[in-house]
């Protein structure tokens, strides 16, 4: 994949790291109201400076909620202190990835810096009624907003408005994501809801605009602000229609012999079963189905198990 400029400025966060909690990066408030608890969380990937923005940006506004609760939280600062433009995958994480541990064995485990400050973070996971993750992209694509398989989340998401591509999608092969973990995973509805906002490419400023937008459209949403508590510019506009599109299979790298067919951004739609979308140890990858959507595809981190592009199909 082609190399693109990082453009997006790193956050100084000196003033709000240490938060309000006893535990490093993460704030809460509690309006002393009856209401849903709300958490946001940013820099799970120390390289998505975007969500920290959005974050930076709350606490210095003096946001508060009106009902119920709100936290937010710096979560991989570790791996966020090490972040470097020129080599900015490699701050993605110090050990393991953050958003692959949410599970209560890798939990009750914390042999890696990421399992440690998972369990120094899952008291505020637990507590949480509505969850929004977020976090940004390896390679330019319009936004994305993940809501696993809970008809509860693509519910809300569609009333968020905003971005134009949602994606239903059964979380990831390597481990749990803090968004399905938990009371947030269960199908029947619990009351929770969660999203994972992918806002673009890591190092474009937009991202950190559609991190923004987000927040103050699932704080609405929640209810535990009034809308005249979010700053008007925070929302960008709505798009003329969301399209949902479902995940049915990842296409995941045997070896490091694996390349594109064309240099794919996302979201393209191959009109033909049996398209070619790549080579994989010199054999043809194709698409399965008529009308196949790529979703995220990257070879930024290849190596033997990674998945490479997720395939899939629009919501009826």
């Amino acid at each position: 994949m082609a190399t693109h400029d990082f453009l997006l400025p790193v956050p100084d966060l000196s003033a709000v790291r240490a938060g309000n909690t006893g535990v490093e990066g993460v704030w809460h408030f509690d309006s002393g109201t009856p209401g849903r608890h709300v958490l946001v969380t940013s820099l799970v990937h120390g390289n998505e400076l975007c969500g920290a923005w959005a974050v930076k940006t709350a606490l210095e506004s003096g946001l508060r909620p009106r009902r119920g609760k709100l936290t937010l939280a710096f979560c991989n600062l570790a791996a966020f202190d090490t972040f470097d433009a020129a080599r900015h995958d490699a701050s993605r994480y110090l050990d393991e990835d953050l958003n692959r541990v949410w599970s209560d064995d890798k939990l009750a485990a914390p042999t890696t810096r990421e399992r440690a400050r998972a369990a120094a973070l899952l008291p505020w996971v637990r507590q949480a009624d509505w969850l929004l993750d977020l976090h940004s992209m390896h390679e330019p694509c319009a936004p994305l907003l993940l809501t696993g398989m809970q008809p509860r989340n693509l519910d809300l998401a569609r009333e968020l408005g905003a971005p134009r591509h949602i994606i239903v999608d059964a979380g990831h092969k390597d481990g749990v994501r803090m968004r399905d973990y938990g009371r947030f995973g269960q199908m029947t509805d619990n009351g929770t809801r969660s999203l994972l906002i992918e806002c673009g490419y890591h190092g474009a400023l937009e991202s950190r605009a559609v991190a923004q937008d987000q927040v103050a459209r699932f704080l609405r949403a929640s209810g535990i602000v009034d809308d005249n508590d979010i700053p008007a510019e925070w929302m960008g506009p709505a798009p003329d229609a969301q399209q949902a599109i479902e995940v049915t299979q990842p296409v995941v790298a045997r070896s490091m012999d694996f390349r594109f067919a064309q240099p794919w951004q996302g979201l393209e739609e191959l009109e033909r079963a049996g398209t070619i979308i790549g080579w994989q140890d010199g054999e043809p990858v194709t698409t399965p189905y008529d009308h196949c959507t790529l979703v995220m595809p990257s070879l930024r981190q290849l190596v033997p198990g990674v998945t490479v592009v997720r395939l899939a199909r629009r919501v009826a």
